[in-house]
C-alpha cells in the first residue's frame, strides 16, 4: 500500500487526539479540550464507536436497564427498533406513550398512530447519521410504518432463532442484510449492536463492511491500496495501530487497555475524510465542507457504560485511565497546516468516489 502520508498520519493522530477530548470531557475539565482548531470547531465521533452519545443510550438504556426484560427475544427486539429508527428522542416518546417497550405487547398500528401524531406535531422520527432507504417495502406511504413492520417480520419470521443459529459474525450480516429495508452498512451497524448485548458474542475483528464515509476516507488515506479491498485496509489498521502511533511518537490513551477494533478503525476513516475537508482541501470528494459544527451540551455529563462482556466497567468507574494523562501529558500535536498544492496537480487530487 501507499499511503498519502499526511492524510495517513493524520488519521492516526485524529484518533488520539480525540480520545483524549473525550477523557477530559469526562474528567469534567473545562474547555476547550485541544488546540486543534478543527477538531474545538467542527463535531466529530469519537475514536471508540460504543462511547458515542447514541451508543451509549443504546447499551446503557436499551440493552443493559435492569428494569427491562432479558428474555432474547425482548432484546433483539429493543435493539432493531431503536436501531432502525436511531433517535433518542423517538425511543423516549414510545416509552412515554406505552411505558416499557416490549415485543410482548408490540402493535404496529398502534405504535404508528403514535409516531405519527408525533410527526405530525413536528417531531423527528429518524435520526441523521445513517441514511435509511424509504421504499415501501410493506406497503406503507409513512416511512415509519414500513420500519415498524420490519421489526415485526423479522420476529415473526424467527430471526432471533436464526441469529443465535449464526456461525460467524460475517453470517450474522448476512443474515440481516437478506432483510428488506437493510443494506450493507446499516447490515454492519445492527450487527454491531446486537454483538453489544449477551445473545450473541462473536469477535469484532472477524468481519467488518467500509461505508460510504470510510470508502472517501480510505481513499484519502492512500494513494493505492495494492490491490486490497477497502475492508483488508482497515483490518491492516487495526493490526498496526500500535505500530504506527509508535513511529509517530504517540501515546495511545485507549478504552481503558481495549484496542482500537475493526468498527472502530473504518468510523475513523470516516471522521479523517470530515477532518481531511478542512486541513486537505485539495483532496477533492462529493462531500467539500463539514455541516455540524461542535456545540458542548449543557447538562450532567454522560456516566460512561460498556457491554459488561469487555470487562472494563469497573475501570469506568475509576475514571480516565493514568495513560490518558489528565494532569500532565500535553496535547498531541495536530498535523501542521496542508500547504496548497499548485493548480496544476488539481486534477490528479480529484478522487473518484
Amino acid at each position: 500500500m501507499v499511503p498519502r502520508q499526511d492524510v495517513f498520519d493524520q488519521y492516526w493522530r485524529f484518533a488520539a487526539q480525540r480520545q483524549l477530548i473525550f477523557f477530559r470531557r469526562m474528567a469534567g475539565l473545562p474547555g476547550p479540550w485541544t488546540d486543534d482548531p478543527i477538531l474545538s470547531q467542527y463535531k466529530f465521533c469519537n475514536a471508540y464507536r460504543a462511547s458515542d452519545r447514541v451508543s451509549q443510550y443504546l447499551i446503557k438504556d436499551v440493552i443493559y436497564r435492569s428494569d427491562q426484560r432479558r428474555e432474547e427475544d425482548e432484546v433483539v427486539f429493543r435493539i432493531l427498533l431503536f436501531r432502525l429508527f436511531n433517535e433518542i428522542g423517538t425511543w423516549q416518546f414510545l416509552e412515554s406513550e406505552f411505558g416499557t417497550v416490549e415485543w410482548r405487547t408490540f402493535d404496529v398500528d398502534r405504535f404508528g398512530r403514535a409516531l405519527e401524531g408525533r410527526q405530525d406535531d413536528g417531531g423527528k422520527l429518524f435520526g441523521g447519521a445513517y441514511i435509511m432507504c424509504a421504499n415501501k417495502a410493506f406497503g406503507f406511504d409513512r416511512k415509519h410504518m414500513n420500519y415498524l413492520s420490519l421489526v415485526r417480520h423479522m420476529l415473526e419470521d424467527g430471526f432471533v432463532a436464526k441469529l443465535k443459529a449464526a456461525p460467524s459474525f460475517a453470517a450474522v450480516f448476512e443474515l440481516l442484510r437478506g432483510y428488506p429495508l437493510i443494506g450493507d452498512f446499516m447490515a454492519y451497524q445492527i450487527a454491531t449492536d446486537l454483538n453489544y448485548s449477551e445473545v450473541i458474542d462473536f469477535d469484532e475483528n472477524s468481519f467488518t463492511m467500509a461505508g460510504p464515509g470510510a470508502v472517501r476516507g480510505i481513499a484519502k488515506c492512500f494513494e493505492s491500496t495494492g490491490g486490497r479491498s477497502r475492508e483488508e485496509v482497515i483490518h491492516w489498521m487495526v493490526d498496526n495501530q500500535e505500530r504506527e502511533f509508535e513511529r509517530l511518537g504517540i501515546r495511545f490513551a485507549s478504552l481503558w487497555g481495549r484496542a482500537l477494533k475493526a468498527i472502530d478503525c473504518q468510523n475513523l476513516f470516516c471522521e479523517t475524510d470530515k477532518y481531511s475537508r478542512v486541513a486537505f482541501p485539495d483532496l477533492k470528494s462529493n462531500r467539500s465542507r463539514i455541516k455540524t459544527h461542535f456545540r458542548p451540551t449543557p447538562g450532567k455529563r454522560i456516566e460512561y457504560f460498556y457491554p459488561p462482556k469487555w470487562g472494563i466497567n469497573e475501570r469506568v468507574l475509576a475514571g480516565p485511565p493514568p495513560e490518558a494523562g489528565i494532569s500532565d501529558a500535553p496535547p498531541v500535536e495536530p498535523a501542521p497546516p496542508a500547504k496548497r498544492r499548485s493548480r496544476r496537480r488539481d486534477d490528479q487530487l480529484r478522487l473518484s468516489f
